[in-house]
């Protein structure tokens, strides 16, 4: 008997960690091909002798169980809201796929704010207006908002202006990039600090180039008795990122300049006004500590 009840629990126990398997999938972001590892697969063995891990195939077709029933219950939440307005954007992997992402936003339950992703899709085609708007006015179809879309959020590039247009929506620039670009200009307006920008670009780009550089830098701050850090490139669409270019090299100003002494290269490093200048414009550019009242 006691046997009996313990064969009638295995299923219930395997759905279980069937469904941890897939989260893990999902959350971790981990390859269907994880289930086929050695090394993975002796540790769930070592876990649980008794449960089998599925194929890729298999889990494969649990994630996309997973995705339909995560994405039935979204349009569940966004067909109540009464009106939504849109986020979106397009971005570029590393592999120079083009995507365009829309997300929702509303008034749920309790009258609190809820979001929902309605997509990330690859997009190969030309990024004309024309065609943007196209993909959006499906998206919006496909989710039943296409009446109850109040407004559309999106960078200032002209074919996203031009799309929204397209699309007959009200449309609103987002103020990240706005303040982005603020920022931006005004560092592109000081040639001192451009020149400094420059320079640090170029010595940030050698050091993540080459292997015996940054091999050196982590060996000079551990003798220095220094926290390992690496050089921090400036990222053109965040321009904070700048301050913290700055403040990094500032950080690593000993074991940047021992580096560069014993290596042949035709850099240019910081002068000592340049170095106190890159320390003025750090505290110019991060944004304000905040205090305890």
């Amino acid at each position: 008997m006691r046997i009996r009840r313990k064969l009638e629990l295995y299923p219930a126990k395997d759905e279980e960690l069937d469904e941890a398997l897939v989260s893990m999938i999902v959350k971790d972001t981990q390859p269907f091909i994880v289930v086929d590892d050695v090394g993975f697969r002796t540790f769930v063995s070592k876990l649980d002798p008794n449960y089998i891990l599925p194929t890729r195939q298999a889990l494969k077709a649990m994630v996309e169980a997973k995705y339909e029933t995560a994405k039935e219950k979204a349009k569940a939440k966004v067909e109540k809201a009464a009106a939504v307005s849109l986020t979106s954007d397009m971005w570029t992997s590393i592999h120079m796929d083009a995507y365009l992402a829309v997300t929702c936003h509303f008034v749920g339950e309790n009258t609190r704010l809820d979001s929902v992703l309605l997509g990330v899709q690859a997009f190969p085609q030309s990024h004309t207006a024309e065609n943007i708007a196209c993909v959006k006015a499906s998206m919006m179809e496909e989710w039943g908002i296409s009446n109850k879309v109040t407004c559309m959020v999106t960078d200032g590039a002209p074919n996203m202006v031009a799309c929204v247009k397209e699309l007959k929506l009200r449309h609103h620039i987002c103020i990240a990039h706005t303040l982005n670009l603020v920022g931006k200009k005004a560092l592109d307006q000081h040639p001192v600090v451009s020149g400094i920008r420059a320079k640090a670009r170029k010595l940030v780009g050698y050091f993540r180039s080459s292997t015996t550089a940054k091999e050196k830098l982590t060996q000079v701050q551990f003798h220095l008795g220094m926290e390992q850090k690496k050089l921090m490139q400036e990222v053109e669409t965040r321009w904070n990122s700048t301050s913290l270019m700055l403040q990094r090299l500032v950080e690593l100003r000993e074991p940047v300049g021992a580096v560069l002494a014993g290596l042949q290269h035709d850099l240019a490093f910081f002068t000592s006004d340049e170095f106190n200048i890159s320390c003025q414009q750090k505290k110019t550019c991060l944004p304000p500590k905040s205090y305890p009242s």
